[in-house]
């Protein structure tokens, strides 16, 4: 065993062998790899060893798409098989309500180049003919899903990697991390310390242990996960014999189950609701190669399910039931990426879904420590999305809500309860007192909406428009003709000080930094000149400033600017998280409102728009900046928890003279809309250069070197590809959710949709013909593809809503530079459930475009 390396991955799972390859491909080859026991000792090597491509986050799906095309290669570097079944597979729906969704996850497909179908129940059946296709109303086709070897592709990986210049140590423990004044890790093990630049956490069942040697608790959780073999069927040898193919693979969202041919048999898994977590505290050392007990009655209600939804099953007789650990995220997806606070420290753990996501959760971290970027837009999986309030006992329930619904459709509007309330501000009884629907916030409770007196304050779940339609249209109109107030304590809060802070953020923002008083709106980009944040900073006083971003990148933030500091200490930071709260109020009479309130002159002219001033509102000490996201005349007011009682009480009590209503962040996100306004995490993204992103007033490139500056240069100086648009939508029932294929009537090929993956498996008919396309399912488009005659799909939307207050269906989205101030009628469609719809670009906002209202 060497005594120095360049990294060293912690775990011989599938997931540490892939990082361990994509390290070396990347160049990297004084890399280690370090396993307690043997490869695949953990979940690996009994996983059911499924993958597909489809998946929630659209970005995440790619990395997936990657993975299954990446088999051929490590079988060709390794000359190991992975004995890969491209059988393809079907999602089966037996409600309307399913079928939506996946009229939604066709539709996301479109963009990303897959080549799924909506097809008929019978249709289905004609390839896994052991359903009952009574059960369903219609069913998706994806022809990349199958399964393959789990042992044998992870030993792929290793082989590859060790082809590479890659070494493995095996049965060697790690039992402690350390890091020198330098920043070197020491890994010591049982075999000896091993110096390194870069620790990879890739720990599996183990990655929560290896997260604590470094004072970090993951949020993550081992789960019992069942599945059974059957005894070989005659139905599955006679439907192999007259076809010469595998049955598909079926997943059943009213069963909860996942079904696929296993030699000559059925190989039937359940995420059944009574789910039992493992080890919820500790992880032994000492397990290895076992399982657990099997516990039939567990999941008892989904076989039953199952059996009637597919007979043929229910008569095989069961050869062996596999009940072992695996881990889960709060979401589902992976933790990966450097821990905010630690240098070169990596997670790649939590990939519950290592067949599918191994591969481009390797490539993504190695791209990531070798070129310090990911090379994909990885938020979805980055270890940065969860605070410090994903504790042990919060990400154990929740992992288990995840668990018991990783079949169970998310509606948009859908907030799940498990570990609520975790973070709540002093004003949450009284929200749930003035008839509020709560949402969780990054783990903080926020208002919504607020339901009418008498009704019960809930969220009814659709794809459609559902019960919050009417109220938020209530609150929209009252603020914007009268005045409203709603929490803002969800925001970021950073406060950035030191004889360096100005420099410091000239070097880091794009936009100049304000004068004293003053405020700004600045993107960041990273070196690669794409958006990595978006900020509203204010000058608070000599060598001071206040910055206020999106709550669910603070982690995600603070990384990078830690990473950027000084050395000198001429730069402090700190975030405030829930120790700083807020109040906005907006409207024509905010002013008259906060001027009832404060003992100093907030005129136009002595409190300008873009103004920021200390100044005590209803008796408390608050910060206040003269600017709203409702993009109307407004305020935030910032202040201490302490007096966040006494601040809403006092604006509830004068404004009541003004009409005053409360109002939530769904309003507040409707109001967005109508002003063109973008959002982080949906429109700006770090996939995205800041002039496609339409910021280009926010740009400064002829200030100082700040980074990202040369690639900012290179993008305006060719042109941007994309561009960020508005649309008005003539919707019907249903308003964008995001991720919707944008279709445009356009001879030209742009290129901005993902080509298709070059995977592909046959489908069959009822009489065992191959099918080489099909009628869609009832009720759905008849258009597949990305091309249809003279339309195209060009863009994708990134989110909507219904504007309220201008009365339209509006979307925000992605589509080439060419055709982005382009607004005529009839060029664009939006696919909503299945359903394209005539779409126009707004360029101009449909609210108050001058901006004369908030600058009043």
């Amino acid at each position: 065993m060497k005594s120095h390396v360049k990294a060293v991955v912690i775990g011989g799972g599938v997931v540490g062998c892939s990082v361990l390859y994509h390290l070396a491909k990347a160049g990297w080859t004084d890399i280690m790899l370090i396993e307690r026991s043997e490869l695949t000792s953990g979940s690996s090597w009994h996983a059911a060893g499924g993958f597909h491509t489809l998946n929630g986050d659209p970005n995440v799906a790619k990395l997936q798409a990657y993975t299954v095309q990446l088999y051929k290669e490590i079988e060709e570097i390794s000359g190991q098989s992975c004995s890969l079944h491209l059988t393809g597979g079907v999602m089966m729906a037996d409600t309307p309500e399913r079928m939506d969704f996946l009229r939604l996850a066709h539709a996301k497909g479109r963009y990303l180049g897959m080549d799924t179908e909506l097809i008929t129940p019978s249709e289905a059946k004609a390839m896994f003919p052991l359903m009952d296709e009574t059960n369903f109303v219609g069913a998706m086709w994806d022809p990349v899903e199958g399964h393959l070897d789990p042992s044998g592709t992870t030993i792929a990986y290793s082989k590859a990697a060790k082809k590479l210049g890659a070494e493995i140590v095996l049965r060697n423990r790690v039992v402690e991390l350390t890091q020198e004044v330098d920043g070197t890790w020491n890994v010591v093990t049982e075999q000896g310390t091993v110096k390194a630049e870069h620790v990879v956490n890739c720990g599996g069942l183990w990655a929560r242990e290896i997260g604590r040697m470094v004072g970090v608790e993951l949020p993550v959780l081992a789960m019992e996960h069942m599945y059974l073999l059957t005894e070989p069927m005659p139905e599955v040898e006679e439907f192999n014999k007259s076809t010469g193919r595998e049955m598909i693979g079926v997943l059943d969202f009213k069963g909860e189950i996942y079904t696929r041919q296993e030699r000559n048999g059925i190989l039937l898994g359940t995420y059944e609701k009574a789910c039992k977590p493992w080890s919820p505290v500790n992880t032994p050392w000492d397990f290895g190669h076992e399982l657990l007990p099997p516990d039939l009655d567990r999941i008892a209600p989904s076989l039953e399910i199952g059996f009637k939804h597919f007979p043929g099953i229910e008569k095989a007789g069961i050869k062996q039931i596999i009940n072992g650990p695996f881990t889960f995220a709060l979401d589902g997806n992976p933790l990966v990426g450097p821990v905010q606070g630690l240098t070169n420290f990596w997670c790649a753990c939590a990939v519950m879904a290592g067949f599918s996501q191994g591969g481009g959760v390797g490539l993504a971290l190695s791209n990531w420590m070798v070129h310090g970027d990911p090379g994909f837009d990885v938020w979805g999986m980055d270890v940065a999305r969860f605070g410090e309030w994903a504790g042990l006992r919060y990400t154990n329930a929740k992992v288990r809500e995840n668990y018991s619904r990783r079949f169970s459709i998310r509606f948009p509007n859908e907030e799940l309860p498990a570990a609520r309330p975790a973070q709540t501000t002093p004003l949450y009884d009284t929200m749930l007192a003035n008839n509020a629907v709560m949402g969780d916030s990054w783990g903080l409770e926020t208002p919504l909406w607020f339901a009418p007196q008498g009704k019960e304050p809930k969220d009814i779940v659709s794809f459609h428009r559902s019960n919050d339609f009417g109220p938020i249209g209530e609150e929209v109109r009252a603020t914007r003709e009268r005045v409203g107030v709603t929490e803002i304590a969800n925001f970021a809060k950073y406060e950035v000080s030191g004889p360096g802070a100005e420099d410091f953020l000239n070097r880091l923002m794009t936009n100049r930094m304000p004068k004293t008083g003053r405020i700004v709106l600045t993107p960041m980009i990273n070196e690669f000149g794409k958006l990595i944040g978006d900020f509203t900073i204010a000058k608070a006083g000599e060598d001071r400033f206040m910055i206020w971003g999106s709550s669910a990148a603070q982690k995600y933030h603070m990384r990078w600017f830690e990473k950027h500091l000084p050395k000198d200490d001429s730069v402090r930071i700190h975030r405030f998280d829930q120790t700083l709260v807020g109040l906005s109020i907006a409207g024509p009479k905010s002013r008259d409102l906060l001027q009832k309130l404060v003992d100093v002159d907030i005129s136009t002219k002595a409190f300008r728009f873009m103004d920021f001033r200390e100044m005590a509102v209803g008796g408390a000490p608050c910060l206040v900046n003269r600017i709203t996201y409702t993009g109307d005349l407004g305020y935030e007011i910032w202040m201490a928890p302490a007096y966040q009682r006494l601040v809403y009480k006092a604006i509830k009590d004068a404004g009541e003279e003004f009409g005053l209503v409360d109002f939530g962040m769904r309003a507040l996100l409707s109001m967005r809309l109508e002003k063109n306004f973008p959002t982080w995490f949906r429109e700006l993204r770090p996939i995205y250069g800041p002039f496609e992103g339409a910021m280009d007033r926010f740009i400064k490139l002829e200030k100082n070197d700040f980074i990202g500056r040369e690639a900012a240069a290179k993008e305006q100086a060719e042109g941007p590809k994309l561009r960020r648009v508005s649309f008005i939508v003539d919707a019907a029932d249903a308003d964008v959710m995001g991720d919707e294929p944008i279709w445009a009537k356009v001879s030209k090929d742009y290129g901005t949709v993902e080509k298709p993956h070059g995977y592909g498996a046959p489908r069959f008919d009822t009489g065992g013909k191959e099918i080489r396309g099909s009628k869609a399912a009832e009720g759905a488009s008849a258009v597949r593809g990305i091309v249809d005659g003279d339309w195209r799909v060009v863009g994708w939307v990134t989110s909507g809503g219904y504007a309220h207050y201008v009365q339209k269906s509006m979307a925000q989205g992605y589509v080439p530079a060419a055709l982005a101030e382009d607004e005529s009628a009839g060029l664009f469609e939006i696919e909503i459930l299945g359903h394209r719809r005539p779409a126009r670009i707004n360029v101009e906002a449909p609210f108050d475009p001058s901006g004369e209202k908030m600058r009043t």
